[in-house]
């Protein structure tokens, strides 16, 4: 399901919003997750699962093309883990 999608699917379920509505609720839910993290903060969704922000320490690294050495630089990555009902309900079955 893409971004899209999901909109229409939350405008198709609640006919009293409109899409314009709908859009604006989806981006502010994603940008209120990505401010969190953007902050280093952990967002739980009970049931769904939890976002979080891990580190990388630098290392190094190979370039798979040349086979050289090259450095890389320490990050941060976003992480997500699931949670129980999400988990249960994949493995349904």
């Amino acid at each position: 399901m893409i971004r899209s999608e999901l909109i229409q699917r939350i405008a198709d379920e609640n006919p009293h919003l409109t899409q314009r509505d709908v859009e604006r609720i989806v981006t502010t839910i994603f940008d209120s997750i990505i401010d969190a993290m953007a902050r280093g903060d952990r967002v739980e969704l009970r049931g769904f699962g939890a976002f979080s922000v891990k580190k990388r320490d630098a290392r190094q690294g190979r370039n798979p093309r040349t086979g050289a050495t090259v450095h890389v630089e320490e990050k941060h990555v976003p992480f997500f883990k699931t949670g129980k009902l999400l988990r249960d309900r994949l493995n349904e079955g």
